[in-house]
C-alpha cells in the first residue's frame, strides 16, 4: 500500500493525457473535457495523500464525486525543464556534451554549484561561470510528465478513489447530418467526429454534451488541423443513448471507445430516418430591420433568391423525437443517372424534439430576381403630443421580376420584415402577414417565365 500511495501511475507519455482503466468522458464542443477516473486507490477514514501522473491536469477543477470524500489540495508539478534539473543536481557532478570544432563531440564532467547564476566547478578546482555544455541529466532528477500530489478527507474508508476535473481544449466534436432528398420525403443519417487535441483513452465510456455552456475561465485554443492519419469511421449502427440534464443534451455513446490524439473518430448519433420536407424559395426584402430605407437608384438591382429546406419533425415520429445537436447539414440530390450530388449545405442550431430543422442550402441557380426601386418620398409629420419631436414618413415603392429558367413553374416567396410602425400601402399581389413584424408575397412563376410583384411600404419613425 506505501508503494501506491508514494506513486499512482495514471499516464507516462509526453504531450498528450494517457486515461486507461475505469474512465468516463464528457466531451463538449467547444473543446472541454469533464473527466471522471476511477483508480485502484484506497482510502482511509481520515486524510489521505498520494501522486498521480496527469497531462492536461487543472487542480482548480479536481473534485470528487464520491460525496464522502473531500479534496484538501492538489498541488500541480510540471514537466522538468533544463533550468529545474540543474537546480536540483546542486552539489552532484555531471557529464556535459558540447560541439567539438571540425564536427563530433566533447564530454566535460563538472560540479553544479548552482544554476542561477550558473557556477560550475572543474576537477582541477577552477569554475565556469557558464555552462560547459548540454547536461545529461540522471533519470530519478526528470519528470517525464506533469505530476499532482493530492490530498483527500475521506469521512469514510474506501475501497477505491474517484476524481473528476475539467481539461480544457482536451478534445472536440462536431455534428454532421446528410439529408437525400427525393420526391415529398427524404432520408437523414447523422454522426458526430471527435477529434482529439492532447486526450489518449483506451475503451473510455463516452459521452457527447451539446447545449450552450458558458464559459468563465479562457477559452480554450482553437483545435489545430486534423493530422493526415486517417479518419477513423465507425460502422456502429446501434442509437445512441440520450437524455437531457439541466438545460443540455448528453449523447451516451454506445460501447467503449478509443481516442488517439490527432485521429478522429467518427460515429452514427441515430439510425436512417424517413421525414417530410417542404422547399421554400425566397426573396429577402429591401427593408432594414431598423432606421429609414434609403433612396436606391432607379436602375435593377439583381438580388439573390434563397433555397430553403424545412425538415418535418412532428412529435411521435422517430426523427421528430430525437433532440439535434448543432451542425452541418448536407443536402443531396440524385441527377438523371442516379448519382447523389452535393445541392446544399448549411449550418444548423441545436433543435429541440418536435422542432422542424429549417436550413438555407443557398442560392437558385436557374430563378433570378431583380428589384428596382420605383418611388420615394419622405414627409414630415406632426409632433403626436406638444412639446414632442415631429415624425417622419417614408414611402417607398418596388418592383420585383422574377425570372424562372426551369422547364416547370414555380412559387417564390418576397418577404419584408422590419422592426416598429410599419404597412404596405398597396400591391400587386396580396400581402400575407406572417408575424408582427414580417410578410410575404407569394408569386407564382411560369416555367421559362417571368413574374412580377409591385408593392409600397410606409414607415414612420
Amino acid at each position: 500500500m506505501a508503494e501506491i500511495t508514494a506513486s499512482l501511475v495514471l499516464a507516462i507519455t509526453a504531450g498528450v493525457m494517457p486515461l486507461a482503466g475505469q474512465t468516463s468522458l464528457s466531451i463538449y464542443s467547444d473543446g472541454r473535457v469533464v473527466v471522471r477516473r476511477t483508480v485502484p486507490q484506497a482510502l482511509q477514514k481520515g486524510r489521505n495523500s498520494f501522486t498521480l501522473r496527469l497531462e492536461g491536469f487543472d487542480g482548480a477543477t479536481l473534485f470528487s464525486p464520491d460525496t464522502a470524500v473531500a479534496v484538501v489540495s492538489a498541488v500541480v508539478h510540471p514537466p522538468t525543464d533544463q533550468d529545474a534539473a540543474l537546480a536540483a543536481a546542486a552539489g552532484q557532478t555531471l557529464s556535459f556534451v558540447r560541439p567539438r570544432t571540425g564536427g563530433g563531440a566533447d564530454t566535460v564532467r563538472a560540479s553544479v554549484v548552482r544554476s542561477d547564476p550558473p557556477q560550475y566547478r572543474l576537477s582541477d578546482g577552477r569554475y565556469l561561470l557558464s555552462s560547459p555544455g548540454e547536461p545529461l541529466v540522471p533519470a530519478e532528477l526528470v519528470r517525464t510528465t506533469p505530476e499532482a500530489t493530492i490530498t483527500l478527507e475521506a469521512t469514510q474508508a474506501r475501497s477505491r478513489t474517484e476524481l473528476a476535473y475539467v481539461a480544457g481544449g482536451a478534445a472536440h466534436w462536431q455534428a454532421v447530418y446528410q439529408v437525400v432528398l427525393g420526391g415529398a420525403r427524404c432520408q437523414v443519417s447523422g454522426s458526430a467526429t471527435i477529434a482529439s487535441e492532447s486526450l489518449r483513452a483506451d475503451t473510455a465510456e463516452v459521452q457527447l454534451v451539446a447545449g450552450s455552456i458558458n464559459r468563465a475561465q479562457p477559452e480554450a485554443p482553437a483545435p489545430r488541423a486534423y493530422r493526415a492519419k486517417g479518419l477513423a469511421l465507425s460502422e456502429v449502427v446501434v442509437t445512441t443513448g440520450e437524455q437531457a440534464v439541466g438545460e443540455t443534451h448528453v449523447y451516451q455513446l454506445p460501447g467503449k471507445l478509443s481516442l488517439e490524439p490527432g485521429t478522429p473518430v467518427t460515429m452514427a448519433l441515430f439510425p436512417r430516418s424517413g421525414a417530410a420536407y417542404t422547399q421554400e424559395l425566397i426573396v429577402p426584402g429591401a427593408l432594414p430591420w431598423r432606421g429609414f430605407p434609403g433612396q436606391a437608384p432607379g436602375e435593377e438591382n439583381r438580388v439573390p433568391v434563397q433555397v430553403w429546406y424545412t425538415l418535418k419533425r412532428a412529435h411521435g415520429t422517430p426523427f421528430g423525437e430525437r433532440p439535434l445537436p448543432g451542425g452541418t447539414v448536407q443536402l443531396y440530390q440524385a441527377d438523371s443517372a442516379g448519382r447523389l450530388q452535393l445541392v446544399g449545405e448549411a449550418r444548423s442550431d441545436h433543435t429541440a424534439p418536435g422542432r422542424d430543422l429549417r436550413v438555407q442550402s443557398g442560392d437558385a441557380f436557374d430563378i433570378t430576381a431583380e428589384r428596382v426601386q420605383t418611388d420615394y418620398t419622405q414627409e414630415q409629420l406632426a409632433p403626436p403630443k406638444r412639446g414632442m419631436a415631429p415624425r417622419q414618413r417614408i414611402t417607398a415603392s418596388y418592383k420585383v421580376t422574377i425570372s424562372n429558367a426551369k422547364p416547370v413553374a414555380v412559387t417564390v416567396d418576397v418577404r419584408e420584415a422590419r422592426f416598429g410602425a410599419w404597412r404596405v400601402t398597396e400591391s400587386s399581389v396580396g400581402p400575407e402577414k406572417l408575424s408582427a413584424t414580417e410578410v410575404r408575397f407569394r408569386i407564382p412563376v411560369p416555367a421559362n417565365g417571368d413574374g412580377t410583384l409591385t408593392y409600397t411600404v410606409q414607415a414612420d419613425s
